[in-house]
């Protein structure tokens, strides 16, 4: 079981700047995407300051943010990467599960991927964020790296304050669409 304090703040800095994007995007009546909050088990209390000092996540999550974008249900993860290197275990089975269910309902799924190291932030399609999580088990290479991202997803991050993913699910769509 993991633990509220360990991990807890890890990619916050990302989730904030996609929840300024979303309250602009919401103001402009563009889309309507919250972040789905993790529910914890309080363990430690210290009374006299009031606050929590230990908890565990009480179950686990799906993914970080579910909306609708003009009509469209999206489903989507925000992760931080301080490397080259992205840990495939840093996305958990059950996420992959609900994102695939998610698709099978006709919405979309991906994950916004900021890599720390470059500024710089992508959108991974749900096709292609698959690749590197079925390769694990084909050749046991259980990453993926920043120069496998494609460049034509990288997210416009303006005023480095908004990630503007919106232009990246249209292209998304248009490649579905193209495909199909």
């Amino acid at each position: 079981m993991a633990t509220w304090n360990s991990r807890g703040l890890r990619g916050s800095l990302l989730e904030e700047m996609i929840n300024l994007t979303n309250e602009k995007y919401r103001e402009k009546r563009l889309a309507l995407v919250q972040k789905i909050p993790t529910s914890i088990r309080p363990v430690q209390f210290d009374k006299e300051n009031r606050h929590i000092t230990l908890a565990y996540f009480d179950q686990k999550s799906t993914v970080d943010y579910i909306g609708v974008v003009q009509g469209i249900p999206v489903c989507f993860d925000a992760k931080e990467c301080a490397s080259d290197t992205f840990p495939l275990q840093n996305i958990h089975e059950h996420q992959v599960v609900f994102m695939n269910d998610f698709e099978q309902q006709g919405g979309i799924s991906f994950l916004l991927i900021y890599f720390s190291k470059y500024g710089k932030c992508f959108y991974l399609r749900f096709e292609k964020m698959m690749e590197f999580w079925n390769r694990q088990f084909q050749n046991g290479k259980k990453h993926f790296k920043y120069n496998e991202m494609e460049p034509e997803y990288e997210v416009p991050i303006k005023n480095a304050t908004f990630i503007h993913y919106l232009e990246m699910i249209n292209q998304d769509l248009l490649e579905r669409k193209e495909k199909n």
